[in-house]
C-alpha cells in the first residue's frame, strides 16, 4: 500500500488529525506563507469549480446575475449599521497606508508615513455596506426593483485559530445581495435561496441537511432573520453549511436607499443577502470520507472514472491503449469525466492507492487476460467492492453505477444522521447526551440568557429552530418556563 495511506491517521484515533492529513495528502490544500491563509491546490480547486459551476447555474435559473464589487471598503461605511460593525469589528483587516519606501538605515522596506490614507479601508469581511452604497445610485423607483445580484469573491476575516477550508483568514465564497419593493418579496427571496442551498447540499453533495431559522444570538450581524442549513459530520459535530439573511430595511436606512412605490410614496428598500463558501469543501470531506481517503459524490468528482492498465510489455500496453480508447470515447459521450492513466513512471499499486485516496468514484482496470476476454475489473470507491464485467455496454453500466454510488453515499450519511438525533427533556440528560455528539432536540424558553447559559456550561449552541419536525409545546429543560417547540442543539465547528 502507498506511503500516503499508511500515514493517514484513522478517524477513530484522532478525527481532527485525520481531517488535516486528508486535506494535505489528497492534494486539496496546504498552509501558505501568510498566517491563517491557505493555498488551494489544483485538485481541491477542481472540486470547488464543480461546486461553483453547479451553484452558479442554480442561481441563474432563479433569475440572479453576477456582478463584482470592490475588495476595499471605507471604514466609515461599516460604522453606518451598528449591529453590523459590532459583529465584524474584531475580524477586520485594515489598510492604513498605500506606499512602501526603503528604510534609511538600509534594513529593508518600511511603510511610508507620508502615504497615510485619508480614510482607512477595510478588506471586505462581507459586502453589504459597499453594495448598498452602490445600490443607492441604481434605485429610484419600484421599476428598478428587484435587483438580484450575486458575486463570486474572496473575503478576509482575521481568524486566530484556523483549519484548512473550515476556518481561514481568507476564503472564497459567493454572496448574493438582493433589493426588493416589499417585505414579503424579500422574505420569500431569503427562503428561496436557502432552499437552493439545501437542494445543492442534498442532491449534489449527497449531504442531508436540516433547514431552520437561527436564534437571535446566532443571527447574522444586521439581519432580522437568518435562515440556515445544518449538516452533521461523522464526528458528531454540526457544520453550518449555508445561510440566507432577511435584512429588512436596515441597510437601506443606513445608506438612505429609498424608492418611489406604485402609490407614488417614498419607502426604504427591503434586502436580503446569502452565501456559501469553501467551507463546503470541509463539509464534503467530513460527511463521506473514510480511513482510505476521500469519498466523493460522483456529481462533484473532477474525475468520475479512472482507467488503469496492467501490462507485461510495451506491445501489450499498445493493445490495451487501443482497446481503452474506445471505452473512453463511449464514456465521454455519456457525459462522464474519465482519465486513462497509462503513465509508466508509477506502478499500478501506487496508482490504485492514489486514486482511492483522492476519492475517484469508479476505477476500471484492464490487464492482458481482460484484453483476451473483452472484460474489465470495476471497483466502486464508496464500498470498495470489485467485479469483472464485459466491455460491451460498459458506458451504460458505469453511468448506472455512478448514479447508484451518488444515492448510496447520501443514504449512508442520512442513516448516520438519523442515528444521531435524540430528544431530551431534562438539562441533566442534555449534559450527558451532548458528550456523545450528534443533534439534540430539546425545549428552550426563547431567551438569550438561557441560550448563553447552555453554551457556557456545555459548549453546545442552538443550531437552528427547524422548519419541520415536532412543534408540540413543552417546558424549557433549563428554566421550566413554557417553550413553543423543540430546537436543535449541537456542538459545532
Amino acid at each position: 500500500m502507498a506511503k500516503e495511506l499508511k500515514d493517514l491517521t484513522k478517524r477513530s484515533d484522532n478525527y481532527s488529525q485525520w481531517y488535516n492529513d486528508l486535506v494535505v495528502k489528497a492534494d486539496l490544500a496546504e498552509q501558505s506563507a501568510v498566517r491563517g491563509c491557505m493555498v488551494i491546490k489544483p485538485y481541491g480547486y477542481a472540486i470547488w469549480e464543480k461546486m461553483q459551476r453547479q451553484l452558479d447555474d442554480m442561481f441563474k435559473e432563479t433569475g440572479h446575475v453576477n456582478a463584482y464589487f470592490p475588495l476595499l471598503i471605507p471604514k466609515s461605511y461599516l460604522s453606518r449599521e451598528a449591529e453590523h460593525v459590532e459583529g465584524f469589528a474584531k475580524e477586520c483587516a485594515v489598510v492604513t497606508h498605500y506606499r512602501l519606501k526603503n528604510a534609511e538605515d538600509g534594513s529593508g522596506v518600511i511603510v511610508d508615513p507620508a502615504a497615510k490614507l485619508e480614510e482607512e479601508l477595510i478588506i471586505r469581511p462581507t459586502s453589504e455596506t459597499i453594495i448598498w452604497s452602490t445600490y443607492k445610485n441604481w434605485i429610484q423607483s419600484y421599476r428598478d426593483l428587484p435587483i438580484l445580484c450575486n458575486q463570486w469573491a474572496n473575503v478576509m476575516r482575521w481568524e486566530m485559530r484556523t483549519r484548512l477550508f473550515l476556518r481561514t483568514a481568507e476564503f472564497l465564497w459567493q454572496e448574493g445581495h438582493t433589493a426588493h419593493a416589499t417585505r414579503e418579496e424579500a422574505e420569500e427571496e431569503a427562503q428561496r435561496m436557502l432552499n437552493v442551498y439545501a437542494d445543492f447540499a442534498e442532491n449534489f453533495m449527497a449531504m442531508p441537511v436540516i433547514k431552520g431559522v437561527k436564534s437571535a444570538n446566532e443571527r447574522f450581524a444586521g439581519a432580522l432573520d437568518t435562515y440556515t442549513i445544518e449538516a452533521l459530520m461523522q464526528d458528531g459535530k454540526a457544520l453550518q453549511s449555508g445561510t440566507s439573511h432577511f435584512l429588512g430595511q436596515n441597510f437601506a436606512k443606513a445608506f438612505d436607499v429609498q424608492f418611489v412605490d406604485k402609490n407614488n410614496k417614498l419607502d426604504y428598500v427591503w434586502a436580503t443577502s446569502w452565501g456559501v463558501s469553501t467551507r463546503l469543501m470541509g463539509a464534503l470531506i467530513m460527511s463521506h470520507s473514510d480511513d482510505n481517503g476521500l469519498v466523493l459524490p460522483p456529481k462533484l468528482a473532477p474525475i468520475q472514472v479512472v482507467i488503469i492498465p496492467i501490462y507485461k510489455n510495451m506491445e501489450q500496453l499498445a493493445q490495451i491503449d487501443e482497446k481503452v480508447a474506445g471505452i473512453v470515447a463511449r464514456l465521454k459521450t455519456m457525459g462522464i469525466s474519465v482519465k486513462y492513466d497509462n503513465a509508466d513512471n508509477k506502478r499500478p499499486g501506487f496508482k490504485f492507492a492514489d486514486y482511492e485516496l483522492k476519492g475517484v468514484p469508479v476505477r476500471l482496470v484492464m490487464g492482458g487476460r481482460d484484453l483476451e476476454n473483452n472484460t474489465v475489473e470495476v471497483m466502486r470507491r464508496d464500498t470498495l467492492e470489485k467485479e469483472t464485467i464485459s466491455c460491451d455496454n460498459i458506458e451504460q453500466v458505469v453511468k448506472d453505477l455512478l448514479e447508484e454510488i451518488q444515492a448510496n453515499i447520501y443514504k449512508k450519511a442520512a442513516d448516520f444522521r438519523a442515528s444521531q438525533i435524540r430528544e431530551v427533556d431534562s438539562y441533566d440528560e442534555f449534559k450527558e447526551e451532548i458528550e456523545k455528539g450528534g443533534f439534540i432536540l430539546a425545549h428552550w424558553d426563547g431567551t438569550p440568557e438561557t441560550e448563553e447559559k447552555i453554551k457556557e456550561e456545555t459548549k453546545a449552541t442552538i443550531r437552528c429552530i427547524p422548519f419541520d419536525g415536532d412543534k408540540t409545546p413543552g417546558v424549557c429543560m433549563v428554566t421550566g418556563k413554557p417553550s413553543q417547540r423543540r430546537v436543535l442543539f449541537a456542538r459545532a465547528y
